[in-house]
């Protein structure tokens, strides 16, 4: 085994997103943070590969597209870097639902996911560099929770939007917020609704680290 390869890796989250941030803390992960600059336009994605996307491609590709333009300002590697990449959406009957362009969009959005189910996909890269053997591993998931609203009047819908928290919200809600009450149940991760499937991420983080370790 080569020197170094056993190395705990520099860990870069490459989101600016509080609650992304949150979620690496709580599962006791230390990192920094490197936002990427990359195009989240669904519009200019499709123009660019040329096709209707689904929502888990959608997520897969940015999440795989901001690991990799922050890969790039590194001029080189001397130790082993870990990138850490998500992009969440809303989608209900694979309508995708980003975030709100006013308070009247934003009404329209909430008044299409009440009284029931809707999906959130999270798509996640994790870019692993081990500098000592020269390669790079990536690996590039989603994953999918299904979310249940109850039934809401026009006036409780108001009543939401008016509170300010739908702003700048995919699919114009946060389920950690005041919008918890409307919430009659999910399948899935919860943490995958705030933003990253924290329990996943780790897991094929330390695994992705582990092989890492082992190459001769």
């Amino acid at each position: 085994m080569k020197e170094g390869q056993n190395e705990e890796p520099r860990i870069i989250l490459a989101s600016g997103s509080p609650r992304r941030k949150e979620i690496l803390h709580a599962h006791g992960i230390d990192y920094e943070v490197i936002v990427s600059d990359v195009d989240e336009s669904l519009d200019r994605l499709e123009e660019q590969l040329g096709r209707k996307c689904m929502p888990w491609e959608i997520v897969t590709e940015l999440s795989r597209r901001k690991a990799m333009a922050v890969f790039e300002t590194f001029d080189n590697i001397n130790k082993s870097l870990m990138i850490i990449a998500a992009d969440t959406l809303v989608a209900c009957d694979e309508v995708v639902l980003g975030k709100p362009k006013d308070k009247k969009d934003a009404e329209h959005m909430i008044s299409m996911i009440q009284g029931r189910a809707h999906q959130v996909y999270t798509g996640v890269t994790l870019l692993f560099a081990h500098p000592h053997n020269g390669g790079i591993e990536m690996n590039n998931f989603y994953e999918k929770t299904d979310v249940h609203v109850k039934e809401m009047t026009k006036e409780e819908i108001a009543e939401y939007v008016s509170t300010g928290e739908s702003d700048d919200k995919a699919g114009a809600y946060a389920i950690q917020g005041i919008f918890g009450r409307y919430i009659t149940g999910f399948e899935g991760d919860y943490e995958n609704v705030v933003g990253l499937p924290g329990k996943r991420v780790t897991m094929e983080m330390k695994q992705m680290i582990k092989r890492g370790g082992m190459v001769e």
